[in-house]
């Protein structure tokens, strides 16, 4: 971190002065969210139907890890001692770009042009890959329920216009339809829980998939970062710190209940599954049946007309996903317009509803033109999920998870960097014993997923998928590395704003400087 880099300035966050410049929108709108608005848009992103119908039967079948519930307990840990140094520095930093100005706080400008770059590929690889997924999935209920054979892109590049125009809407109003969402899609799979437990497969009430040794296998790597991918959301909190009622307070709270719901959430369906189907039967049954084993298994206990409401909760599930990462990603390039990292366009809001409007028409551009490329290559558009699914949804996805698997090990770094150099290391000892345990084990499963990424997108030994796909990442951040060397050099005034947020207009405001335009 450069010295001379501010941390305070007197001006509140929310102010006129702050907020407007020529007329101009600066700012996000504040106490926009509470605690429960907040937690509910980042659950959203983890999809909990998506997450127990299609991740846990692949890593039951595909994987054969049985252990799978007693993973997202460890999970779970770990992303709670990620969470400790992190909400604390949530208390300090209030930015819209969250990962890449924590790390800008902590490593330096540089850092943060690095890590700007690689959320903002991570996030939008994940939100793109949804629409493959549900594309398919709408493909295929026209199917059975209408006789309409529909390509699987003509509703994916449906989803994508709404989720636009819901973007320049107030997040208020998105949070209000994600929390429905999110509501119905757990209450329905909270019932499959409680009738898989009340009517078991033939061991029981098996507590064998929570014994540490169903954990071994070759597939471990590969289910690391299928599980940790069920987690990505709870981490979002600091993005929407500007819009929210006390952000020191909310920010940190709401990321340890979505951590603790999320792990708790899907530990328990998964064990469910286990019990429904027998522990030692879980991964040939999950083989069999893929993504249908939980409609299997709930048509068998609860009905055709349940099983038929969970095919539409799942598509709810997916958009709000899809609608939620959009949200982060518009509020990425927002943060990243306003100080410098992309056009100052980017940095302006909707003057009537307070969003990050260019942000959100960046995100609907690339999504369309991704879902355009993929459909483009799909010479079995009907009924066949080898692109919308085994393709698009497996490949950005991974991609997504892999990204934001290092951007959380580098963030754990940063964490001990920020308060190391603001003098209260002592102070924050557990905190920062913590973080550095978190980065460390984050760091193992970014290496774990690395090494295995051909199992992780089905590409065969030796594909140049194995290597390519990471390598997005891999060139994102090196991308924002050398721009920040380019800023520092031709820009300096620029590269010393990265991870500022609204204390570089302050700044601007102080020495009497007009905004940057």
């Amino acid at each position: 971190m450069a010295t001379g880099r501010p941390t305070t300035l007197g001006t509140p966050p929310g102010s006129a002065e702050i907020r407007t410049y020529k007329g101009q929108e600066r700012a996000l709108r504040a106490d926009r969210l509470g605690t429960a608005g907040l937690l509910l848009s980042v659950l959203a992103a983890s999809a909990p139907l998506m997450v127990v119908a299609g991740v846990m039967p692949t890593t039951f079948g595909v994987m054969g890890i049985v252990g799978q519930p007693l993973l997202f307990v460890i999970l779970g840990i770990v992303l709670a001692l990620f969470g400790v140094g992190y909400a604390e520095m949530s208390r300090h930093v209030h930015n819209a770009g969250a990962f890449y100005a924590y790390i800008a706080r902590g490593l330096g400008p540089t850092a943060g042009a690095g890590a700007s770059l690689v959320a903002l590929v991570a996030y939008s690889a994940m939100q793109v890959g949804v629409y493959g997924i549900l594309g398919f999935e709408v493909s295929g209920l026209f199917a059975t329920y209408l006789k309409i054979d529909l390509v699987w892109w003509v509703p994916a590049l449906a989803a994508v216009a709404v989720t636009g125009a819901l973007g320049w809407l107030k997040i208020d109003l998105n949070a209000r339809v994600l929390g429905v969402l999110l509501l119905i899609e757990c209450a329905l799979v909270v019932v499959f829980d409680a009738a898989a437990l009340a009517d078991p497969g033939p061991q029981g009430l098996s507590l064998h998939a929570f014994d540490p040794a169903t954990l071994g296998g070759a597939g471990l790597g590969t289910a690391l970062c299928f599980c940790i991918a069920a987690f990505v959301g709870f981490e979002q909190s600091p993005v929407y710190a500007e819009e929210t009622s006390k952000p020191h307070i909310v920010v940190s709270r709401v990321m340890f209940l979505a951590v603790g719901f999320v792990a708790l959430f899907f530990a328990l369906s998964a064990w469910a599954l286990t019990v429904a189907t027998g522990p030692a039967e879980v991964v040939k049954t999950a083989a069999e049946a893929g993504p249908g084993l939980l409609f299997q298994l709930t048509e068998e206990r609860l009905g055709a007309t349940f099983t038929d409401v969970l095919h539409v909760l799942f598509l709810t599930g997916m958009f709000a996903a899809m609608l939620s990462f959009h949200n982060v990603v518009a509020r990425y390039a927002f943060a990243m317009g306003r100080e410098g990292l992309l056009p100052a366009a980017f940095g302006r809001t909707n003057p009537g509803t307070g969003a990050p409007a260019t942000g959100s028409l960046l995100q609907t551009a690339v999504a369309t033109l991704v879902v355009l490329a993929f459909a483009v290559t799909d010479d079995k558009p009907n009924g066949d999920p080898t692109v919308p699914v085994l393709h698009l949804f497996t490949w950005m996805g991974s991609v997504g998870a892999l990204g934001v698997t290092l951007l959380m090990a580098a963030a754990s770094v940063a964490v001990i960097a920020f308060f190391v150099r603001r003098g209260t290391a002592a102070a924050q000892l557990w905190r920062l014993l913590a973080a550095g345990a978190a980065g460390l084990a984050l760091l193992g499963i970014a290496a774990y997923t690395v090494k295995d990424f051909g199992v992780l997108v089905g590409a065969g030994e030796g594909s140049v998928l194995s290597w390519v796909l990471p390598g997005i990442i891999g060139a994102a951040a090196v991308g924002g590395l050398l721009y920040g060397l380019v800023l520092r050099s031709r820009k300096p005034e620029v590269h010393a704003r990265i991870g500022l947020g609204n204390e570089a207009f302050r700044l601007d405001q102080a020495a009497g400087a007009a905004p940057r335009d």
